[in-house]
């Protein structure tokens, strides 16, 4: 028996993996993150699957449907929205798991800053305007944010920052991005990317806050911010330059 984490992708049902697919196919237990994953993967269930909506359970209950499920020798697919990787909270279901010593596997899914970047048509990294992205997210009930990790700190890289969980405290996120982008930095929301509800805001730190009073959005949205939202004047990447000699182009391994 063991309990398969799947990433479920950040909205659409066709946007899980083919592992994570056949992972649920197979699985006589499914549970899943209700209020945010899309209910058109169930039907990916096999006939007569224990599906279970965690959305309204204590970590407590999960526990207790992994331990059942270990008793039966039932496999479980739990689909948890977007990539494992950030924001899931899969690290205390897996520390949990460990001490009782019932296996896990991991399927990594499309985040949703990745499909925020393709519902906004953009790379989120462009040649000599913004190289990196900074994942992070703003303090709140759940949890507080780590000594260091605040917008200010990461707003001084100049670069591209995807903020999560943040669209209640948006006129704050403005008030601390705007003295290190300015008023004129592209912005952009982007709600249930992927999804048949998607919404996006497209502005600059100058305008968004207005256009989200005109326009609000609650909740499932993601924050973006930088140059790289915006710039068409960068020099091309060195990558298909046809001077630029690498190992396919016969150039050095």
């Amino acid at each position: 028996m063991t309990v398969h984490f799947i990433g479920a992708g950040p909205g659409a049902a066709d946007l899980i993996t083919v592992r994570g697919r056949d992972l649920i196919a197979r699985c006589a237990v499914c549970l899943y993150a209700g209020s945010i994953v899309s209910e058109d993967l169930l039907a990916y269930c096999p006939a007569g699957a224990r599906i279970v909506n965690t959305a309204p359970m204590a970590l407590d209950e999960i526990e207790a449907e992994y331990v059942a499920a270990h008793a039966q020798g039932h496999d479980v697919a739990r689909l948890h929205s977007g990539d494992l990787s950030v924001y899931s909270a899969v690290a205390e279901q897996m520390r949990r798991l460990d001490t009782r010593g019932i296996p896990y596997t991991l399927t990594p899914g499309v985040p949703a800053f990745a499909a925020a970047a393709a519902a906004l048509g953009r790379e989120l990294t462009v040649p000599e305007v913004a190289q990196s992205v900074v994942l992070t997210r703003v303090p709140g009930r759940a949890s507080k944010m780590p000594d260091g990790e605040t917008l200010e700190a990461f707003a001084a890289t100049g670069t591209t920052l995807a903020i999560h969980l943040a669209i209640h405290a948006l006129p704050r996120v403005v008030e601390s991005l705007l003295p290190f982008y300015g008023a004129d930095c592209p912005a952009a929301i982007v709600a249930h990317a992927s999804h048949p509800q998607e919404r996006i805001l497209r502005g600059t730190l100058g305008t968004l806050v207005a256009q989200h009073e005109t326009n609000p959005i609650e909740r499932t949205a993601l924050i973006l911010v930088g140059p790289a939202l915006l710039s068409g004047d960068f020099r091309e990447s060195a990558l298909y330059d046809a001077d630029y000699r690498r190992r396919y182009r016969g150039g050095p391994a």
